[in-house]
């Protein structure tokens, strides 16, 4: 429990000040550190609910400080909350290096009653320290505090022992005691004190009571502290002092024989007689409480029985709950008097109250005691006088306790309680509405125009007052309509009824939850009101055929009346429509593309697409009881042209063109006023009209290609276009081709070859027409193949467009037709002039161009034998052969020769292929000689060489105790070597790697001796070992580097520490430490730190750093991480 701040405490702390040079606390040593102001933020006082969490802050400026600060936690004075860190209580420091500030952070995690009390932080660096105190109260949730209770002297009994006895101290002694009582009587009215008593109330009262002073006069020093924290006191210093007192008390006096005893207890009421026995008879005695002397009166009477002084108290009250002396000359003896207050017991329960609303409804309890205070509670809410405003009223009468409520509402109902120091009783309130009697209802009215209309009703009680209601909306009075209350009856009355006043009219009488309600119905003849903007008094109306026709028809009548759309003289199409003024209704016997809609006294006859069969006559006649009406319209249904027909081009010109058409099957039932042409290209369209069938187009471009289409135009509008015309384009032919040569002559062809003509224009070119004939004769058309041998030819070439042919280009002289012989040539590419070496299971593909004509013939041979291989293929065309092998073997190497011949003249080509491999291991691998710390090695060449030469040997050796190969010559060309710096006293293993130019051999050759190095008597002498300290504080090698990243994709920034013992290592953003976010994965690989980012967002951004910490010291390297958004 927190100590009671007052002027007495202070005093005693100020008097024990003495002994506590003699006396320390146990566990408390001379405090040798000089009390400074280290704290820029103090930890605050909370009220905490039971339940949630708490965080308090510390601050402390370490500007000053030689080493860094140490924070301890205290609850009350001696105990250390850091061996209780987990799960309940959690502590956190950290640093800002800007401003060299530690912050201090200790949260309770769901607080609990047993948190409550006085805490304390001391923070300690070398020579300097400060402390702070505060304190935690707790308190239940919203709706579980049922119990405020009352003070009572059993409850004290306790309480005063640990807070009141302690507060007296070695004080003055004529400063007398604090009379806590007077002050607990003072604070009755605060709730909040109330509350903490009673449930210190509840908690003790089942327990033994028991005398703490007697308990710390039999214990030990050392379990003051236990019995402290076993009874709740806090003040370990004024429990000293006043047990220190006590035992000095006990020793032996001059001036008494006998002493107050430390207490006494009365029930409140009774009397006490307090006695000492003095040494002299005579000697004068004065009583004193709290410090005042006492004077003789009716309560306090004094006796004096030869040694014997007596106080006697009669009629004991709270306010002699208090600290007595007896002083005789310059010595006094002291007791406390605890006065006991019964506690205040229920004698009449309360009783469940059923009601109606408005009644005034009083709840009574009767108590064991006049005067005692309850406490009265709705539902868990408490109720009195601040917060139960003019709704509630408390009442006492003597032992009687009354929450009375005025006028009770629904909102009233509940649970209500009551609670004394002593007891509790509970009772239920009910609240239902008033009933009220309906002795004549309201009834339908049906009237017409200008008649009027009551509404009338009877209920039981003459005073109750009501309104009335038309479709929800309260009506109001007016010239026309008024609202009359005569006793019982209650009466609506709405002359000069009109339209607008049908509806369904309600009375609510007030203060109750019933209504009556009825109907005013109103009858008026139909009428329709058509009016479609046609002249000369007819109803006609036009529509475009597809296009939408809406005829919206007013009309009037009450009750609604039925509609009826005809077509015709006879009622070919029938529309039945029937709605009421609440109802939206669509009726009709063809649903879909004719169809009737409805809205109040508006009807709608759709027709959706007109076309020309929805032309004629229609009327509509509407009919309700009272009478009928009827109109009648004639709808006309008008439509553009179809399209005109059979459009085409008759004729072409080099600039013109000239167009005809057929008129369209239909024109819409409006005459044809003309067609508009459009001349299509691929620039625009051009539009004008024409009233004949027949159109000369002019001035139009030459190249351009053009399509012609028609439109037919009548007053609704214009058709859809007529189908295109074939395209045709106004065009001129080409001219010649240009640069005519002859490419090659066979015996029985010819090559042409020529260059486009030069002006092509915008037809472009179709094709060409090649013609031929003997020298001397016509030319004639034909293919230039099958052409006699030996015969001399002309040719020429006509371009041809959809214009027609462009003039010819002939050659200049006569072709012979004989094939040009052409002597055999191969053209062996470079790579393949010298030896070609693949390895062993590689692809071969060797392309050898030739020429000749006629077309050579291709051999190939193998080291002078045709070859018949099946693995190696060849494959040949006019102009080159290709040599191909799709796995190489060592088979395949030799010399190739390709032959090509024609007729008697023939050329040949040599291409040398070899394929290799790895080579075999060396053979008889041996030691030959051995000398001091060298050996010699001999070794034959392998077997097999891989079909290439051997260019060197690799030499590795092992020792037979680690059996570890090391490699002691590459590419050693001799087959012997000399392996030298041998140690002495192993025994060694060779082997040897044969080397071509495919690489070592896969298996080694391996000595079939080994090499001993014997000892030659050498002794070493080591000098001694010196321990080097290797200890160094943290040290950045490598520093964080700033970066820039892209929102969404992983980064990882990184540096390199290094420190002995190894460091702490902390990594933070933007100054605050980063806990186990799974965002953040930290890595530390032989001092390389490495902080990885998942996925980054934009919020991931700021300054990153990481901090090192050892025993010897710190260090700490940032950086700046900036994440940029993705560009689109």
């Amino acid at each position: 429990m927190p100590e009671p701040q007052n002027p007495a405490a202070e005093g005693v702390k100020d008097a024990a000040a003495p002994a506590e040079e003699e006396d320390h606390l146990p566990g408390e040593g001379p405090q040798l550190s000089e009390p400074t102001g280290l704290f820029v933020l103090k930890p605050e006082s909370v009220t905490a609910t039971k339940g949630k969490d708490i965080t308090f802050v510390a601050k402390v400026d370490s500007s000053n400080l030689i080493k860094k600060p140490v924070m301890k936690w205290l609850k009350g004075k001696w105990l250390d909350l850091g061996s209780k860190a987990g799960k309940h209580l959690q502590f956190k420091e950290s640093y800002d290096r800007n401003t060299k500030i530690y912050t201090y952070e200790m949260s309770i995690i769901k607080v609990v009653d047993g948190d409550a009390g006085g805490y304390r932080c001391e923070v300690t660096s070398k020579d300097k320290c400060d402390s702070c105190t505060f304190e935690v109260s707790v308190q239940g949730r919203s709706g579980d505090r049922h119990l405020i209770t009352l003070l009572s002297s059993s409850i004290w009994r306790i309480h005063h022992y640990y807070v009141t006895s302690f507060v007296s101290g070695d004080a003055d002694e004529d400063a007398g005691e604090l009379d806590f009582s007077a002050l607990l009587k003072k604070r009755q009215d605060n709730l909040h004190f109330q509350r903490s008593i009673f449930h210190l109330y509840k908690k003790r009262k089942e327990e033994p009571e028991v005398d703490v002073w007697e308990i710390l006069k039999k214990a030990k020093p050392c379990d003051y502290e236990k019995i402290a924290f076993q009874y709740g006191i806090t003040d370990l210093r004024g429990m000293l002092t006043r047990l220190k007192k006590m035992k000095a008390e006990s020793k032996k006096s001059d001036a008494f024989l006998k002493k107050l005893d430390p207490a006494y207890t009365v029930d409140k009421g009774e009397k006490i007689h307090l006695t000492v026995e003095v040494a002299d008879p005579n000697v004068p005695v004065k009583w004193f409480k709290n410090g005042q002397e006492i004077k003789p009166s009716a309560k306090y009477v004094f006796e004096s029985v030869g040694n014997k002084r007596t106080l006697t108290i009669n009629k004991c009250n709270l306010s002699d709950d208090a600290a007595y002396e007896c002083v005789v000359g310059e010595e006094k003896c002291f007791t406390e008097l605890f006065v006991k207050e019964p506690p205040v017991t229920i004698t009449k329960l309360l009783d469940d109250v059923h009601t109606v609303v408005g009644e005034r409804v009083e709840f009574e309890v009767e108590v064991s005691e006049e005067g005692a205070n309850v406490i009265w509670m709705k539902d868990g809410v408490e109720l009195n006088r601040d917060t139960a405003g003019s709704k509630y009223r408390l009442k006492k009468d003597g032992k009687r306790h009354i929450l009375i409520i005025n006028e009770a509402t629904k909102e009233d109902i509940g649970t209500y309680y009551v609670y004394t120091n002593g007891g509790e009783s509970k009772a239920e309130l009910e609240v239902e509405d008033k009933e009220l009697e309906v002795l004549q209802s309201i009834a339908d009215l049906t009237v017409k125009a200008s008649e009027q209309a009551v509404f009338k009703c009877e209920v039981s009680d003459e005073n109750v007052t009501g309104k009335w209601f038309k479709d929800g909306i309260e009506v109001e009075a007016s010239d026309r309509i008024k609202i009359s209350h005569i006793g019982r009856i209650h009466k609506l009355t709405i002359n000069d009824v009109k339209a607008s006043d049908a509806g369904d009219y309600t009375f609510v009488p007030d203060g109750y939850a019933l209504s009556l309600s009825a109907k005013l119905n109103f009858l008026d003849p139909p009428k329709i009101f058509l009016d479609t903007g046609s002249s000369g008094g007819k109803n006609n109306i036009t529509v475009v055929a597809g296009n939408k026709l809406r005829l919206d028809v007013q009309f009037t009548g009450e009750p609604a009346p039925t509609v009826c759309w005809m077509k015709g003289d006879q009622v070919r199409k029938k529309w039945l429509l029937s709605f009421t003024s609440h109802h939206k209704r669509v009726l009709s016997e063809a649903e879909g593309r004719v169809h009737v809609e409805s809205e109040q006294n508006v009807c709608s006859f759709v027709i959706e697409g007109a076309e020309k069969v929805d032309e004629g006559q229609y009327s509509i006649t509407v009919t309700n009881p009272v009478g009928e009406d009827k109109a009648d319209l004639f709808v006309r249904v008008v439509d553009v042209p179809k399209s005109p027909e059979n459009v085409k081009c008759a004729s072409v010109g080099e600039d013109s063109a000239i167009i005809t058409w057929d008129p369209p099957a239909f024109d819409g039932g409006v005459a044809v006023k003309g067609t508009p042409e459009t001349c299509s290209e691929k620039r625009g369209l051009n539009f004008d009209v024409y009233e004949s069938t027949t159109y000369e187009a002019k001035k139009m471009i030459e190249g351009v290609l053009y399509e012609m289409r028609v439109f037919a135009v009548n007053d609704i509008g214009i058709s859809q276009p007529s189908a295109s015309s074939k395209p045709f384009m106004p065009i001129a032919p080409t001219s010649e081709p240009t640069r005519l040569t002859v490419d090659d002559v066979t015996d029985s062809t010819c090559a042409l070859k020529w260059r486009p003509p030069e002006k092509i224009g915008a037809g472009g070119i179709d094709g060409y027409i090649i013609e031929y004939c003997k020298e001397g004769m016509v030319a004639i058309l034909g293919m230039v193949k099958g052409l006699p041998v030996g015969e001399k030819m002309l040719f020429r070439v006509i371009a041809v467009n959809i214009a027609g042919h462009s003039p010819p280009a002939v050659l200049s002289q006569a072709v012979t037709i004989r094939e040009i012989v052409e002597n055999p040539k191969i053209r062996l590419p470079r790579r393949l002039r010298t030896k070609f070496i693949t390895q062993v299971g590689e692809k071969v593909n060797l392309v050898i161009p030739f020429q000749g004509k006629p077309r050579p013939v291709v051999t190939w041979y193998k080291d002078g034998v045709p070859m018949e291989d099946r693995t190696v293929g060849t494959r040949t065309s006019e102009v080159d052969t290709i040599l191909f092998i799709r796995s190489a073997e060592r088979v395949h190497s030799g010399k190739y020769t390709l032959s090509v011949q024609i007729e008697n003249m023939s050329d040949s080509a040599d291409i040398h292929i070899q394929v290799v491999e790895k080579p075999g291991p060396p053979i008889a691998v041996h030691v030959t000689d051995i000398w001091g710390f060298n050996a010699a090695l001999e070794w034959k060449p392998p077997k097999d060489d891989g079909n290439c030469e051997i260019i060197g040997y690799t030499i590795q050796k092992a020792d037979k105790k680690t059996k570890e190969w090391f490699t002691v010559y590459e590419h050693n060309r001799r087959p012997s070597c000399t392996v030298s710096d041998l140690v002495m006293g192993n025994e060694y293993s060779f082997r040897v790697f044969s080397e071509n130019i495919c690489g070592l051999s896969d298996e080694p050759g391996i000595s079939k001796n080994t090499a001993v190095i014997t000892k030659t008597g050498l002794l070493y002498n080591t000098s001694p070992y010196k321990e080097i300290d290797v200890s160094s504080c943290p040290k950045f090698t490598a520093p964080l580097v700033d970066r820039s990243v892209i929102a969404g994709y992983s980064t990882a920034i990184s540096c390199a520490v290094r420190g002995n013992p190894k460091p702490k290592i902390i990594w933070m953003k933007n100054r605050m430490i980063i806990g186990e976010d799974p965002k953040f994965l930290m890595q530390n690989n032989q001092g390389v730190l490495t902080l990885n980012i998942r996925k980054p967002s934009l919020f991931d951004g700021g300054r990153y750093s990481c901090r090192a910490i050892n025993d010897l010291g710190e260090d700490e390297v940032e950086c700046t991480l900036e994440v940029r958004g993705m560009s689109m």
